[in-house]
């Protein structure tokens, strides 16, 4: 994982429409970047309905909610109406901004296809300042809007 302090490194990635979206699109505003394993599986559904079901209270924030994984735009987009996530979804399917944001798994890792859960709270100059290693699917929306509430204020 990338630590905090550290510049957000640039990327330009498909969303689930299949259009380019790059990373220097995303400031002026917080930025929650959600790494997830696979689309439509248990966990990701439940933490993404969680972010979905948080929106409200991530916009009050002026945080836009931003995921990616290794899927495809066509399975992110079937997920993401499955579930009316409101929400990008980004598809990273060379791993290539996975390996630079140390979402990508050892080669020899069994589940090497797959990103790991992790997080980053990136500020509106585009800095990381929060990193989260998501164990607790269901608690990650609600730990991510405390630590954007304590960054905001300090």
């Amino acid at each position: 994982m990338l630590d905090p302090g550290t510049r957000a490194p640039p990327f330009t990635l498909p969303d689930q429409d299949g259009v380019l979206v790059t990373s220097e699109s995303l400031r002026g505003g917080w930025v929650l970047l959600w790494w997830y394993p696979k689309a439509g599986t248990l966990g990701c559904t439940i933490e993404g309905q969680e972010l979905r079901d948080r929106a409200h209270d991530f916009s009050a924030a002026d945080c836009t909610v931003v995921g990616i994984s290794f899927d495809t735009p066509a399975e992110n987009k079937a997920w993401s109406e499955a579930q009316g996530f409101g929400f990008t979804l980004l598809s990273d399917v060379d791993h290539s901004v996975g390996r630079v944001y140390g979402a990508e798994r050892e080669l020899d890792d069994q589940y090497a296809a797959f990103p790991l859960r992790v997080s980053y709270l990136i500020d509106p100059e585009g800095t990381i300042r929060k990193t989260f290693a998501v164990s607790g699917v269901a608690d990650h929306a609600a730990a991510v809007l405390d630590a954007l509430a304590e960054l905001r204020r300090s």
